[in-house]
């Protein structure tokens, strides 16, 4: 059947987003573009560029035509507006916080996050004088109890690492639209094949793209993609949005650039001084990645669940976290924000507690004990002493991560293969 309108669909979009044959050579892949610097046309363009009233290159820890396609990509993948690209997930959460917060500023974060990012909300951050609230996510009104005057942003993830629940997103939304504070959510275990944070009131999303995203376990990369849906100009919340910045020539980010104002606040201004920035020669690995994402995705989900429903019947297994089994406290958010599937990251739970995790993860052959996830080989780590080692006992529970808890990222070897390797293990 002929499709008549003129949206592509997804695996077209990540394939053709952003990039077209190199003009000189024809070339059809993107070109790593392995330059620091670029010629100017003459000094007016040069004055141009740095005073940004012309789009083009400069200089390679600001703008990359490698990485450029890779921005443009996956603000395609997330319905949003522009995108900037990063050395990694954590640097991508850096520039969103650098971007919105100053000193005394304060912040609001789940507290089912990612060992490493609530470190560095924790300790890091608090360096910085921002202060954080870490809420649980199960009840909504903790977001609002926990609202300050000097509160910033909200920060979620879709699907959170290490055991897979999930935030309400839309009612989440819903608080910070109350109080005019940009809604942050990090979309990397879900990936825009399984979810659009978007669609659902998200202002600013993240991602590593070191794991789905790139999917082979070769690239680190982050992003910071502007939904282009919130307003920096309503109030004086927002400085570094709404008043004139003196780095260029006194002009306003959000005024002058509208709807992509942050994601222009984040490249011309925040990278530029943090310099945590993308390689071209990863940018363009991470893009041969995203080609496959929704082949890849598909397999991924479909063998987590069979995973999930083999261990859930184990007679050594207490519980399995994952949000694709009917008996799971997340199965009505997942089946509302995930249609295609929660994703491939869950835990399990060893009824003989931390010592049978220990031997589980010794005695894998096709699972690899790594501090990784998102990678095509399944993947296997006990976040108490890793991950998650970092955080409190109660903090460790609180995040999912207790010492009995093993979590999983589901690849895409063979289903039978997968169920043998766990099997035996467990043994």
């Amino acid at each position: 059947m002929v499709k008549k309108n003129k949206t592509y669909g997804f695996a077209t979009r990540a394939i053709h987003s952003g990039a077209a044959p190199e003009p000189i050579t024809g070339a059809r892949n993107i070109p790593i573009y392995q330059t620091t610097s670029y010629v100017f046309k003459n000094t007016e363009h040069a004055e141009r560029l740095f005073k940004l009233e012309d789009f083009g290159f400069i200089y390679s820890r600001l703008t990359n035509p490698t990485v450029s396609v890779l921005e443009e990509r996956l603000a395609n993948l997330e319905n949003s507006r522009a995108a900037v690209a990063c050395s990694s997930g954590h640097a991508s959460q850096q520039l969103v916080f650098a971007s919105l917060l100053n000193n005394n500023d304060h912040f609001i974060a789940s507290n089912k996050l990612y060992g490493g990012s609530i470190n560095q909300f924790n300790k890091t951050f608090r360096k910085f004088g921002w202060d954080c609230s870490f809420v649980d996510p199960d009840n909504i009104l903790n977001f609002e109890n926990a609202i300050k005057n000097n509160t910033k942003l909200i920060f979620i993830e879709t699907l959170s690492n290490p055991d897979g629940s999930i935030v309400d997103i839309e009612a989440v939304a819903k608080v910070a639209i109350k109080y005019h504070i940009p809604l942050v959510v990090d979309n990397t275990l879900a990936t825009p094949f399984l979810h659009n944070p978007s669609d659902w009131g998200a202002n600013i999303i993240t991602h590593s793209l070191t794991k789905f995203i790139c999917g082979n376990g070769t690239s680190m990369g982050g992003i910071v993609v502007d939904c282009g849906n919130f307003n920096y100009l309503k109030d004086e919340k927002f400085p570094s949005l709404s008043d004139p910045d003196p780095s260029y020539n006194n002009i306003i980010f959000s005024e002058t650039f509208g709807d992509f104002g942050f994601a222009m606040k984040v490249k011309a201004d925040t990278l530029r001084d943090l310099g945590c920035t993308l390689s071209p020669q990863n940018a363009f690995y991470i893009l041969n990645g995203i080609e496959t994402l929704n082949l890849r995705m598909r397999k991924h989900t479909d063998n987590a669940l069979k995973v999930a429903i083999y261990l859930q019947q184990h007679p050594k297994v207490s519980y399995v976290s994952y949000a694709g089994l009917k008996n799971n406290n997340y199965y009505d958010l997942g089946k509302k924000y995930f249609p295609n599937g929660p994703g491939s990251i869950f835990t399990i739970r060893l009824k003989s507690g931390y010592k049978a995790c220990v031997s589980m993860v010794e005695n894998v052959k096709l699972f690899s004990h790594v501090a990784n996830v998102g990678d095509t080989r399944s993947l296997i780590i006990h976040p108490a002493s890793t991950t998650h080692s970092q955080l409190s006992d109660k903090e460790k529970v609180k995040a999912g991560a207790g010492p009995d808890v093993i979590r999983l990222s589901i690849g895409l070897e063979d289903i039978e293969d997968i169920i043998m390797d766990l099997e035996n293990s467990i043994k």
